[in-house]
């Protein structure tokens, strides 16, 4: 017996979760082999091998992509899944064994942030088709393109995500939220242009969440209307004073924040930002490039196993 998607490919960061993917990997391959899925592991070892791992797999015929590991890692394997917005294998199907510090994308499923309770839904045929996000933006005078399933920010989230990576593994999930406080005191806001399917917007802000999915920054609800399979990316803008965060963060948490009166809710195909100061990207809990940038929604390319 094996899964109706063929032999699986555990694209494993021994790394991730301060080393928690390395120390549950025997256990995740014991739970395989006792529910009779045949495997094989690939650990990565640098930066970019997720992505080469997934592409060499699916080009030698395997379909089934296990990334095990946090955002990061669910982040490479999607970018090795998809070529010219397009699915290298369209009946690929991704699964996700999440262990990482924040592992936001499996939450919008229901699925454990365990990586042993995770294992355990890897088998059976059960999935669901999700749309992917392209973000195009400036990195070292060049554009950069990366797709992403989760969230990504242009703004003082992504200089948390670039500060939050300096901070130490110890912090797990509260990395985030230590970042953000660190973060904030010297963040300047910026005049931001927006234009969502064509309409031109302009506010000064200090950040803009583009989301496919409803989870980030280890466990805030920040896109509570979200769906991850309805051809749209919902647009936040946050176009209040900074001091708004001592009232807004709190009810993230539980996702009430919205609506409110100095966050701007969109939602649009594609959406091009432009800032006066170049604002940062980040995608997947992943560090990109600045602004100005382009976010574009990719239909139903992946299926996930939920």
């Amino acid at each position: 017996m094996t899964s109706p998607f063929g032999p699986l490919v555990l694209i494993a960061n021994p790394r991730a979760g301060r080393g928690k993917v390395g120390e549950a990997l025997p256990k995740i391959e014991r739970i395989l082999t006792e529910t009779g899925l045949d495997y094989r592991v690939v650990r990565t070892t640098h930066p970019g091998h997720a992505t080469q791992a997934a592409r060499d797999a699916l080009r030698g015929g395997e379909r089934y992509l296990v990334a095990a590991g946090g955002d990061g890692t669910v982040h490479e394997v999607v970018n090795g899944m998809i070529a010219g917005d397009q699915p290298i294998a369209a009946d690929a199907v991704l699964g996700v064994v999440a262990a990482g510090s924040g592992s936001d994308f499996v939450k919008s499923f229901g699925l454990p942030g365990d990586a042993v309770q995770a294992a355990h839904h890897l088998a059976g045929d059960r999935i669901r088709n999700i749309d992917v996000g392209k973000v195009t933006c400036t990195a070292a005078a060049a554009q950069v393109t990366r797709y992403f399933v989760n969230i990504a920010q242009a703004g003082i989230g992504g200089a948390v995500v670039a500060r939050s990576a300096t901070l130490p593994g110890f912090l797990g999930p509260a990395k985030y939220v230590s970042a953000f406080w660190l973060v904030l005191p010297g963040f300047r806001p910026s005049t931001v242009r927006v234009e969502a399917d064509g309409e031109a917007f302009c506010w000064q802000a200090h950040n803009v969440v583009v989301a496919n999915c409803r989870f980030y920054g280890g466990g805030m609800h920040i896109s509570p209307k979200s769906k991850p399979d309805d051809g749209a990316l919902d647009v936040l803008v946050m176009a209040g004073p900074k001091s708004d965060a001592f009232t807004i963060v709190p009810k993230v948490y539980r996702g009430t924040h919205l609506p409110h009166r100095n966050i701007v809710e969109l939602r649009a195909d594609r959406v091009r930002v432009e800032t006066d100061v170049p604002f940062q990207i980040e995608a997947d809990g992943e560090t990109l490039g600045t602004t100005p940038a382009t976010f574009e929604v990719i239909r139903t390319p992946i299926r996930v196993k939920v």
